[in-house]
């Protein structure tokens, strides 16, 4: 467990110029948190570039989207935001890039979590789409899964014990060593995001 559950990330040495946000799994650039950062970084910080795409259903083909969506962006001042599935894909950005993330509920072992979900899936914010989670998909998920973190401080997590999807406690272990801000309550969703987003853009250097 980390040791310092409930500290809010220090903000980063070098300010944010480039930033990704990964939504969950059957969202959408339209979530709440999502339009929330984008708001906020266009209005505080025009100059920072912003990519908040659709992510195909195949995890395999989302990571290789990402990786040629972010391939000419600077490491070093470049940062990626995920929620939930998104905060697994992050993980993924990050440990590719080494650079910041900022993970929101992340889902931790998807592949075991979404199995139950194979077959044809709606989208949260329009039910009208819809989209099919292949079995081949959880084995997609494996592959990306990483074995550990090569450096925790380039995390912050925020993390809800009121979580009605995921485990907290999977969500502290497998973060262990990074920021974490660890709520008493809140819920999968963030429903109080506003009450967050100062420490996770803090973090991002463009509090």
């Amino acid at each position: 467990m980390n040791d310092r559950p409930q500290a809010a990330g220090p903000e980063t040495r070098q300010r944010t110029t480039h930033l990704l946000y990964l939504h969950g799994f059957r969202s959408s650039p339209q979530s709440a948190k999502a339009i929330q950062m984008a708001a906020r970084v266009a209005r505080q910080h025009p100059q920072v570039t912003w990519w908040c795409p659709q992510l195909p259903p195949s995890p395999r083909e989302a990571v290789a989207m990402l990786a040629k969506g972010i391939a000419d962006w600077p490491r070093n001042t470049m940062a990626v935001v995920g929620s939930s599935l998104g905060g697994f894909y992050a993980t993924w950005v990050a440990e590719q890039t080494g650079c910041k993330a900022v993970l929101l509920n992340p889902a931790v072992h998807p592949a075991r979590d979404l199995t139950k979900y194979i077959g044809e899936q709606t989208s949260w914010h329009d039910p009208q789409e819809r989209f099919f989670f292949r079995a081949e998909f959880v084995a997609e998920l494996q592959a990306l899964e990483p074995s550990s973190l090569a450096d925790p401080e380039n995390y912050f997590a925020v993390i809800a014990k009121g979580d009605e999807v995921l485990s907290w406690k999977e969500m502290t272990d497998r973060y262990a060593g990074a920021h974490i801000k660890l709520l008493e309550g809140s819920d999968h969703a963030l429903s109080d995001f506003d009450s967050h987003i100062d420490d996770v853009l803090g973090f991002l250097g463009l509090k």
